[in-house]
């Protein structure tokens, strides 16, 4: 598939074939970005339960932000294949390079020093994400071994990324396990060098799976197997080799490393899984200390004599019937105190717009542009883009809802990317950093008020959208190109994905319609030019103001002085917003 388009991506070369699919180097053909496209094995398309979890369990890999962890972008499918975009992981060669790919260059001779950081940033990753899942659900990687482990180097030294967390559930652990057991069956009579790839990537998982994940179709203990894995992947580190059947301890292989890793090792290779750490970067704390191997235990099976002077006799209970006494008094219900949840915003960065004379309105677009006059305003500050959908779930659930207190809509939640089951709020796979939308002017409102801002006013935001440029037309300048807005489109894009303005704004144009604050007045710019210091808009209407065009919209509708209106409980698939604030320049 090389040199072929998917999709938005172009396919530039491949990196490797893995168990899950193959992973190739491509560019965004509009954002002219590198990706990594891994593409999953075309069978999958066949098997109707393997869509069915793609689209459930692609969703909670697109919100795992961790520096430990592939961020995947988008989960999408194109022409019959399946496929995720992730960050590249690759040095200035355009290389990618995993861990046992790296411990072979070190000819098995890791430093000590360099495994101490290595598993560290192991750990964080895997901790992170056993944290993120419920008691009842853990989310686990489930298929960890060393070529799913992306090395890479940085100024401030080595740098470890993980990868495939979760896709062993979508593919499916029945399925996983089958193509496992064919690859140990194919291995018979063939050496690593004529073994295919893909079959060599799935015995690098068989030698990691812990033992009871063997023999469990449902790929056994979830976050205890991680651990067995992560024991597995520190013992190849030191050692060069996997642990099978009775093995040395690392200390008896590589008698250069100083620290306790023995302890470690064994620690997550026990058999039982309830006896196996959760929590790896405990673990590893003692690697601080540098604690000595502590001495093996002694079974005893003989009991020690007491001597006669040491027997303690026991006391006896004056009253043996009291346990059987019951109290006559019921106590009075209390039901159990409701645990109110603490939600923090996740806040967007903002720009400050300096206090000066500009110019609004157009002499050359709608009647209701017109007349372009000056008008001053105070100093403000402005997100830098508009509220995503992982923004706004978080206000959702600090809600409880998606109406305010006067009942007020705030969302529909079906013209939107989040979804309700079960009581629970998601957002759909690859669109956790594309802008809301569905939200009402009521819900735009109630949102800027939780993170302590306002809507930006209509004359606000058109001089944000020009950068306080005269000649501009466009928030681009003269002109605007779909290179950098994303207008006539099928859909809206990530926040962020086109250049910002010359004020450091993005999606000023195209993406979303934004709500503003003003009442709409198809007159009021006579008005304005009266009064034109900080116009907040006429003080009553039927219309809400909206700036900025759409995914869908037309070249047109994207100039800076174009103004949109709408019922304010309006909700459709093509409005967001952003918020704004006052400030000193």
């Amino acid at each position: 598939m090389e040199n072929k388009n998917l999709g938005d991506y172009l396919l530039l070369r491949c990196l490797g074939i893995g168990a899950l699919g193959t992973a190739y180097l491509a560019q965004h053909r509009f954002l002219k970005r590198s990706f990594v496209v891994k593409v999953l094995d075309s069978e999958l398309a066949q098997d109707s339960d393997f869509l069915n979890r793609f689209e459930r369990e692609a969703a909670v890999l697109a919100t795992l932000e961790h520096p430990n962890i592939v961020k995947v972008h988008n989960v999408s499918e194109a022409d019959g294949h399946y496929f995720l975009v992730t960050d590249p992981v690759i040095d200035e060669k355009g290389e990618t390079t995993n861990l046992y790919e790296y411990c072979r260059f070190k000819g098995g001779r890791v430093p000590e020093d360099e495994v101490v950081k290595i598993i560290h940033q192991i750990a964080a990753a895997l901790d992170y994400t056993h944290e993120k899942g419920q008691a009842t659900d853990p989310f686990a990687h489930l298929g960890l071994k060393p070529t799913n482990i992306l090395i890479s180097k940085k100024k401030e030294g080595i740098h470890v990324q993980v990868s495939d967390f979760g896709l062993s559930k979508v593919i499916g652990a029945s399925n996983y396990m089958n193509r496992i057991y064919k690859a140990l069956a194919d291995k018979i009579g063939q050496t690593t060098e004529t073994l295919p790839k893909q079959n060599l990537s799935f015995l690098h998982h068989y030698l990691c799976l812990a033992p009871e994940q063997r023999w469990d179709k449902n790929l056994g203990s979830g976050v205890k197997g991680d651990t067995y894995a992560f024991g597995v992947v520190l013992y190849f580190l030191l050692t060069g080799k996997y642990p099978e059947g009775v093995f040395d301890l690392p200390s008896q292989i590589s008698p250069q490393y100083k620290l306790p890793w023995d302890r470690i090792v064994k620690q997550c290779l026990v058999a039982d899984p309830a006896k196996r750490p959760t929590l790896l970067q405990q673990l590893l704390s003692e690697l601080e200390h540098h604690l000595p191997e502590a001495e093996p235990e002694k079974v005893i099976n003989l009991k020690p004599a007491l001597k006669p002077g040491e027997i303690q006799r026991p006391e006896y209970e004056a009253d043996p019937g009291a346990i059987f006494k019951m109290e006559t008094v019921v106590a009075p219900y209390q039901p159990a105190p409701e645990e109110k949840k603490e939600i923090d915003p996740l806040h967007t960065e903002m720009v400050i717009i300096p206090a000066g004379t500009y110019e609004r309105g157009s002499n050359k677009g709608g009647r209701d542009e017109m007349p372009r006059h000056q008008i001053s305003l105070d100093a403000f500050a402005i997100d830098i883009h508009p509220v995503t959908n992982e923004q706004f779930v978080q206000f959702l659930e600090a809600m409880g809802g998606e109406k305010d207190h006067n009942n007020n809509d705030i969302i529909r939640l079906r013209e939107s990317r989040i979804k309700r089951h079960t009581g629970k709020l998601s957002i759909e796979s690859g669109y956790a950093r594309h802008p809301v939308v569905g939200v009402t002017y009521y819900g735009a409102v109630a949102y800027a008020k939780w993170v302590g801002k306002r809507l930006p006013t209509e004359a606000e935001w058109e001089i944000a959208a020009c950068a306080g440029i005269e000649e501009y037309i466009y928030p681009t300048g003269k002109d605007i190109e779909r290179t950098q807005a994303n207008f006539f489109s099928s859909d809206t894009t990530p926040v962020m994905s086109y250049p910002p303005n010359n004020y450091g704004l993005y999606d000023m144009a195209g993406n979303v319609y934004q709500w503003c604050l003003d009442w709409y007045d198809y007159h009021y710019y006579n008005l304005s030019m009266q009064e034109p210091h900080n116009p907040k808009g006429p003080l009553q209407g039927v219309y809400r103001v909206l700036r900025g065009g759409c995914w869908k919209s037309l070249k047109e509708d994207l100039r800076c002085s174009h103004r949109h209106r709408n019922n304010p409980g309006t909700m459709n698939g093509t409005y967001g917003f952003r918020c704004a604030s006052g400030a000193t320049a």
